[in-house]
Parts: structure tokens; C-alpha cells; sequence
């Protein structure tokens, strides 16, 4: 079996291909030329230049190629120009689904990596209920939206209908090589922690192994043009995660500082603009303060375990303590 995996360099993609190589799939690795290898050192992965700007191209890239499976994780999560994010996001995902068509290739499953983003804050009346694949989608991020549009496309598209699609839409993914939870780490271990908000925020986390476990059971499993969420199937508050990351590293003295969302609004203000004028993306931006001032992050992972089989294998105790001795073990805490 052939499996080919873009935005392999990325964070998801790269534990995708480990995964794929240790279940004996011939491996493809789809990435720019400018891309780091840096967890892709297997001799046995094979690599392949695409270029998701352009379909016609990616037809050439593609032609002749036959994979039985397809793996979408590549992306953006933020960017400089809001356009970017469906430029690559959106665009990206239908130049790859119609150069794969055109050249006539009959794979088996297409997985796209979407995320709980697309529904936005919906549910924030307390006590906060689980987000369901029946809401409506309410995006509240330039990142959401631009993942949500590759969605409908995916599922509208007169041209996607013989397609045979999984989609997955994981909450906050963690873990080896994450590195927007190593700043949270790096800043307890320099005695900080920064929360927002007074009002309780309900928080979900899924290990990217688990992500990785879900992947192959949309492959393997008899189940198609269905979307699930993926966490832990726990629900934590704002403190749990930097409670555990902090124990992790010795206990060490910090500052907790809990910030009104106003004051977020004029840091992550600030943060946007001076990002434009650097060139810089700033960790705090305008899709930053979204994602922060939402107090509902509960997903219903039903679906995922009753069609797919799926089984979180990592709750937050377990996957921290993993997380934090990698960030340790290769220098970065």
C-alpha cells in the first residue's frame, strides 16, 4: 500500500509518516524544497516536491503517481495576510482534490486535518454543553474559516462526490515537537504563566499520537464523507495544563497572571501590528485573541469512537510528563 502525507514536515504530518513506515506502507512525503527534514530521516521515506498553489503543476507532480491513500495535513495556522490562510488552507485543498482527479489517480481515501476551529465560540452559555456535529459552524478566526470553506468545498463540490473522504476535526493538539504548548513551557520555566479571562474556560487536548491513531482508522475503516472531532474525550479547566507542564519542570517559583480580555484585545492588537511591520508572526495576533477569549473548547467524540473505533490512548497526566521530557531531551527547555 502507498500512502502519500502532505505538510509532512509539520508537526502532525511528520509523526504520520513514522506511523505509515512502522505499519510497512511504501511512504511519499509531500513538501516544499524549502521545507526542513529535520524528523524525516528515515531512509525509507520517499520524498516529493508539490506545489499547492498550483494545480496544473501539481498535476504534473502527480501524474504517473498512484497512492491508495492521501493524507491532507498540510496548512497554516497563522499568518502575516488573512488571504494567505486561504490561499494555502482553502486553495490548497481543492488544487490538490482536482489534480488528483484529473489525472484520473482512484485512491482510496482522502483525510483531511480540519480542526474543532471551524465551529468557533458556540455553546458559551455555562454550563457549557459538548459541540456537535449537527451545530452550525460559526468560525471566529481567519484560520476557521479558511478551514471550514476546504470543508463544504470537500463535501458540496459536484466534483468531490465520488471522492471517498474522511474528515477530522482534532481540538488542541500537543505533544513532541509542538511549538506554540512550548511557549507556554518555556514561559513557567521562566516563572510566568499568563491566563484571560474570569469566566470559567472549559479546554480540550488530543496527544498527536492519537491524532495519528485516528488517521489510520479513517484509512482502514469502512466509513466515508464523515466528519469527526477528535480529543482526549476529557475536559480540563485553564490551569490544568500549565499545573502539569510546571510540575513537570521541578516546580519552579512563577507568577500566575489572570488578564482581563480587554487587555488582551490591546496586547494581541499590538502584537498583529507590530507582526506587519517586522514580518515577524507575533504568537499573540488577532486569530490568537479569539482562540483565548473562547470559553467553550468541549467536542463530542461519539461519533469518532462508535464509526471509527477510535480510543485516546493519552489523557493530559500522560501526555505532558511525554511532551516535556522531549522538549528536554533535545534542548529546547
Amino acid at each position: 500500500m502507498k500512502i502519500l502525507v502532505t505538510g509532512a514536515s509539520g508537526f502532525i504530518g511528520s509523526f504520520i509518516v513514522e506511523e505509515a513506515l512502522r505499519r510497512g506502507f511504501e511512504t511519499w512525503a509531500a513538501m516544499r524544497a524549502t521545507s526542513s527534514r529535520k524528523f524525516l530521516t528515515d531512509p525509507r521515506i520517499h520524498f516529493i516536491e508539490l506545489d499547492l498553489d498550483d494545480q496544473k503543476q501539481l498535476e504534473e507532480q502527480l501524474r504517473d503517481k498512484q497512492f491508495d491513500y492521501v493524507v491532507h495535513a498540510a496548512g497554516v495556522t497563522k499568518c502575516l495576510d488573512k488571504q494567505d490562510f486561504y490561499r494555502i488552507n482553502t486553495q490548497g485543498t481543492k488544487h490538490l482534490v482536482r489534480a488528483i482527479r484529473a489525472v484520473g489517480m482512484p485512491i482510496k481515501r482522502l483525510v483531511y486535518i480540519s480542526s474543532l476551529s471551524v465551529f468557533g465560540a458556540i455553546r458559551e452559555q455555562q454550563p457549557y454543553e459538548e459541540i456537535r456535529e449537527s451545530d452550525t459552524p460559526h468560525p471566529n478566526t481567519e484560520y476557521g474559516r479558511s478551514k471550514l470553506e476546504a470543508e463544504r468545498w470537500l463535501t458540496e463540490s459536484l466534483e468531490c462526490y465520488q471522492l471517498p473522504y474522511v474528515i477530522l476535526r482534532p481540538t488542541g493538539v500537543y505533544g513532541p515537537r509542538e511549538r506554540d504548548y512550548f511557549l507556554m513551557a518555556k514561559s513557567i520555566k521562566q516563572h510566568s504563566d499568563f491566563a484571560v479571562g474570569y469566566r470559567q474556560q472549559d479546554i480540550t487536548f488530543v496527544y498527536v499520537q492519537d491524532v495519528v491513531q485516528a488517521v489510520f482508522l479513517a484509512c482502514e475503516r469502512d466509513v466515508v464523507g464523515r466528519k469527526f472531532f477528535l480529543s482526549d474525550g476529557q475536559v480540563y479547566q485553564s490551569s490544568t495544563f500549565s499545573n502539569l507542564i510546571r510540575h513537570e519542570l521541578g516546580n519552579p517559583w512563577w507568577i500566575r497572571i489572570t488578564a482581563p480580555i480587554w487587555l488582551l484585545r490591546i496586547i494581541t492588537a499590538i502584537g498583529d501590528r507590530v507582526g506587519h511591520i517586522t514580518g515577524k508572526i507575533s504568537a499573540l495576533n488577532n486569530d490568537k485573541y479569539h482562540i483565548l477569549r473562547q470559553r467553550n473548547w468541549r467536542c463530542d467524540i461519539t461519533p469518532a469512537i462508535e464509526e471509527l473505533g477510535y480510543r485516546p490512548q493519552f489523557t493530559l497526566e500522560q501526555g505532558v510528563p511525554l511532551t516535556i521530557k522531549w522538549y528536554k531531551e533535545n534542548g529546547w527547555l
